[in-house]
């Protein structure tokens, strides 16, 4: 999804948390078929007081896993994270780069069926982005549906299928990456 970046208010958050089901929408119908694992918010769904570790049981409890798949899957949530070291200290301890590490592992443990960014990968060193693009590109070859928000219009145009262009609360244009981006580019420089 682009987003006009000359004004705040373009819906593409709002129509993210309709889609996660944290919102009803005001008007309108969403059909979703699929389990949806959200990613909108650092440190959503974490709370600063509890370590790390006690984070990961709570957001991963939250996107409906039980305890024995979280033990299971710890492992390979901190390899990802690499917050080692930090995670059993309280999050409030966490850097926002830290935090954003922890929360995409987790919501990108488990191969999910449709898979919500909004704006994550914004935070975080080139090569912590790197490893989150190849975790989505295999989760795609798989079969994951991602929606991805971005003011990154190369990454819509290079990693998109299809992207809508939001501006107002309203739908400007839908369809191919490519052409999208290419209408936002011709539209902002005229």
């Amino acid at each position: 999804m682009l987003r006009d970046r000359r004004s705040n208010g373009a819906g593409k958050s709002t129509l993210l948390k309709v889609v996660a089901r944290v919102l009803n929408p005001s008007s309108g119908r969403l059909w979703v078929d699929g389990a949806v694992s959200p990613l909108l918010e650092l440190g959503a769904g974490f709370h600063s007081e509890l370590t790390g570790r006690e984070n990961i049981f709570l957001n991963a409890a939250l996107l409906g896993h039980s305890r024995r798949e979280i033990k299971s899957a710890l492992p390979a949530i901190l390899s990802f994270a690499e917050v080692d070291s930090f995670i059993d200290s309280p999050l409030r301890t966490y850097s926002s780069g830290m935090v954003a590490r922890l929360g995409f592992a987790v919501a990108t443990a488990w191969r999910p069926e449709i898979l919500l960014l909004d704006e994550t990968l914004a935070v975080g060193d080139e090569t912590f982005r790197a490893k989150c693009y190849a975790r989505m590109d295999q989760f795609v070859r798989d079969g994951t549906t991602v929606l991805l928000v971005s003011h990154d219009l190369a990454a819509v145009h290079a990693r998109c299928n299809r992207a809508a262009w939001l501006e107002g609360g309203k739908v400007r244009l839908i369809g191919a990456a490519g052409e999208v981006v290419a209408a936002y580019h011709s539209q902002s420089a005229g």
